[in-house]
């Protein structure tokens, strides 16, 4: 059974990275990493930390004295769906006009463009052997 990963803002993306590169950190941990790379207030970033913990994706450890925070879902999860999200909202949940769309446009290297043609390759044998 899979949990649906909850829909996450992309102020909220900075939270979870913080999160994800170190686990679990205080409040001040994340507002000192966070603060680093922005110019957000500490309210703001609590602001943050609470709605990540309402929309569960981010879990709070409240067994110390110090509340701790971590991630509920891995990186890769988050970024799957907001992936499937993003397909789906352009796209119509087509993926091969994405595609197509960045093939066409240059945005992929010829190296890039290999990688996917064997990934493409393995990929109807992968299926095939899952039967």
């Amino acid at each position: 059974m899979t949990k649906k990963t909850p829909n996450i803002s992309e102020s909220e993306w900075e939270i979870m990275h913080v999160l994800w590169e170190k686990s679990p950190r205080t409040a001040s941990e994340v507002i000192s990493s966070i603060q680093e790379k922005t110019d957000w207030k500490p309210k703001t970033i609590r602001t943050l930390l609470d709605r990540l913990t309402q929309k569960k994706v981010v879990g709070v450890n409240k067994d110390q004295r110090v509340y701790t925070f971590y991630p509920l879902y891995s990186q890769e999860e988050c970024q799957r769906a907001e992936a499937h999200s993003f397909i789906n909202r352009i796209y119509g949940g087509a993926l091969k006009p994405m595609l197509v769309q960045f093939i066409q446009e240059d945005s992929l290297s010829e190296d890039d463009i290999k990688e996917l043609r064997s990934i493409l390759d393995k990929n109807p044998k992968e299926k095939g052997t899952k039967k």
